[in-house]
């Protein structure tokens, strides 16, 4: 092997200048994902479609926020299954009521770890795979998002909704889920049609268990 420096691969300008500008990128995403102002923000940290992440609209999140509040009432617990951007929109002060109820982030993808003791990881595989500190019928009401249209993932979070739910359910998943929905968890889908902030190929619904004013949109 020789020694020579006329050996080591070099990269042109223009590639240099792409990766610096990548780095960058990278840079600030990652101070701006650690700064306490905005850690909470929806789209914080950045979906990721290989686990069929899609994040809620502003708007979406701010109303399924103050479903989840109304709902909790005073002192209430809320657990966002599989469902970050709500909780994000909870934690951020800026929902009436969000101070007197407590919110936790149940999820899979451990980069929400960054909220400490609020994030429990969360398998669908496993769905009663939980800390011993998550008690049974500990939560006002549960707000779950399952990652796939499946009927198989649905069956699976729909185990650990029961687990965690005191009664109440906030499902959000596609259309074609309905009547798999009420067979397990006796819900009736509302007429809020919730947004993502990308655009998605099948219908998405809210479906609840309890008089919603989700209902009377």
């Amino acid at each position: 092997m020789s020694d020579s420096d006329d050996d080591v691969p070099t990269l042109s300008a223009h590639t240099l200048a792409a990766l610096q500008e990548f780095y960058n990128e990278t840079r600030t995403d990652a101070d701006h994902s650690t700064t306490p102002s905005d850690q909470f923000t929806v789209g914080a940290v950045t979906e990721d479609w290989r686990m069929s992440q899609f994040w809620y609209s502003d708007e979406t999140a701010t109303r399924l926020a103050e479903e989840a509040i109304r709902e909790a009432g005073e002192g209430g617990r809320i657990a966002c299954v599989s469902a970050p951007s709500v909780y994000q929109k909870l934690k951020q002060g800026v929902v009436d009521g969000s101070d007197r109820v407590s919110a936790f982030v149940l999820e899979y993808d451990r980069r929400f770890a960054s909220y400490g003791d609020d994030f429990i990881f969360y398998d669908y595989n496993e769905p009663l795979s939980l800390p011993a500190s998550v008690a049974p019928q500990s939560f006002d009401i549960v707000l779950a998002d399952p990652p796939y249209l499946s009927e198989e993932c649905l069956s699976k979070v729909a185990k650990t909704i029961k687990y965690l739910s005191k009664g109440k359910v906030l499902l959000c998943t596609g259309a074609i889920m309905e009547n798999h929905a009420r067979d397990l968890l006796d819900v009736k889908m509302s007429s809020f049609l919730p947004k993502h902030n990308r655009q998605l190929s099948n219908e998405f619904r809210c479906f609840v268990n309890y008089p919603s004013r989700l209902s009377s949109c």
